[in-house]
């Protein structure tokens, strides 16, 4: 089955948003073995949504259309679709009956540009959309079933999921097996994740892949068939061995996500000070849905001022080190610890750029620590040549794994190749 992916959108076209939907959808087709093998994004103008219905109609079994189901006047798939078919656009009796309802069932007045979404092209087969106004549907031209689906991302992924997925298994009776196993990690480069892996011999029917979506890199181990899937727990064992430390995690898309599944519940408390993050540190956690169970505050403590009245810093400790030392970064994350006795403290103080930086401490130099309850540890990191957020979000990341190695009772401190460190 070769499928394709039409976007559609001037605000996606011209870059004012990131087109996260086409990420999540190719992401999400692949963990079942289906490859996307073209994709395009198509401004809000019906003759060039026309003519690439019908161009792509000719190479692809099914096209997974997105956006352009809404209400107003720039919304124009159903209006482009139908032109493509030579048809006309009629009234889809049962949405609009739908239509009525749900916006009763909100309690919301409908306006009357709504019913627009009720108009389908005259040989469309209705797609039903559970959680939001704009009605799904799937037309046959030429070779390919072009699946329509709304642009709003909540919506989609229900689309997807509970319409899409099904409709392709039946139509093209897709029954092989599958199995995917990830491993995140973090501080290596993807060509060299490559290069040790290079001579891994890897049975029929399993593949490597690789997904960098920084600070992490995502290894993709993907299994087809049940005696491949047979196999997948030794390869994944192979190449962990292999790979050693770098590997942070096992099907979590990242290491927060790791932290949050490490604590949830664990009866382990987790104050966090921030400087240089932000917040960051915090917020990737907060994310998750029952954080409050071992998370007790994240403190931003940005100025000096506020690292001394609030974390207790002791003011020569500045005078002496500065904001961004070991010295300090211990210091506040004693105090953010102490504050509510909690077993763990994370902080962090650094120059995230792209200003602030001197020869002794250039931009990108981060310091981090760990705190808990028996000792302290501590490190400062280079993070040269990086962007103001990807200094953030590295730094967020090493001092998430510096916890995660505490948990599991590892050396809290590593070795990353494509880090290197200050000597203490």
């Amino acid at each position: 089955m070769k499928l394709e992916m039409i976007c559609t959108g001037e605000e996606v076209l011209s870059g004012q948003i990131i087109d996260t939907n086409a990420a999540w959808v190719a992401n999400t087709m692949m963990e079942l073995g289906i490859e996307t093998q073209h994709r395009i994004t198509v401004g809000d103008r019906l003759e060039e949504l026309m003519n690439a219905f019908i161009e792509r109609s000719y190479h692809a079994d099914v096209i997974i259309v997105n956006g352009g189901l809404g209400p107003t006047s720039d919304d124009m798939s159903a209006e482009a679709m139908a032109m493509a078919k030579g048809e006309t656009l009629v009234e889809n009796v049962e949405w609009r009956e739908k239509l009525i309802e749900w916006f009763a069932r909100n309690n919301r007045q409908m306006a009357k540009s709504n019913l627009k979404q009720a108009w389908l092209p005259e040989s469309a087969i209705m797609v039903d959309n559970p959680v939001g106004t704009a009605c799904g549907f799937r037309v046959k031209l030429n070779k390919a079933w072009l699946f329509f689906t709304p642009g709003v991302p909540f919506e989609l992924k229900h689309m997807i999921k509970e319409q899409f997925i099904p409709f392709i298994k039946e139509e093209f009776e897709i029954s092989e097996n599958t199995s995917l196993k990830k491993l995140l990690t973090i501080g290596h480069g993807e060509s060299s994740l490559a290069d040790s892996l290079s001579e891994l011999t890897l049975p029929d029917g399993i593949t490597l892949g690789y997904r960098s979506s920084m600070p992490h890199i995502e290894i993709k181990i993907f299994a087809r068939g049940d005696k491949a899937i047979s196999k997948l727990p030794n390869v994944t064992k192979k190449v962990k061995a292999i790979l050693g430390i770098a590997v942070v995690a096992e099907d979590r898309p990242t290491l927060a996500a790791e932290i949050h599944h490490r604590l949830y519940q664990s009866g382990f408390s987790l104050s966090i000070a921030e400087s240089c993050t932000g917040g960051l540190v915090t917020s990737q956690l907060i994310d998750f849905s029952g954080s409050s169970s071992y998370l007790h505050h994240g403190l931003v403590t940005y100025s000096n001022e506020s690292k001394v009245k609030v974390l207790g810093v002791n003011p020569q400790i500045l005078d002496d080190y500065g904001a961004v030392s070991i010295a300090t970064v211990e210091a506040m994350a004693r105090g953010a610890r102490e504050i509510l006795d909690s077993d763990f403290a994370l902080s962090t103080s650094g120059i995230a750029g792209p200003d602030g930086g001197s020869e002794e401490k250039p931009v990108g130099t981060v310091a981090i620590a760990l705190a808990t309850k028996h000792a302290v540890y501590s490190q400062m990191i280079k993070l040269p040549s990086r962007s103001r957020q990807l200094v953030r979000s590295i730094s967020a990341a090493i001092a998430y794994d510096m916890l995660r190695r505490a948990l599991l009772g590892e050396a809290v401190i590593v070795d990353y190749p494509s880090i290197s460190r200050f000597a203490k």
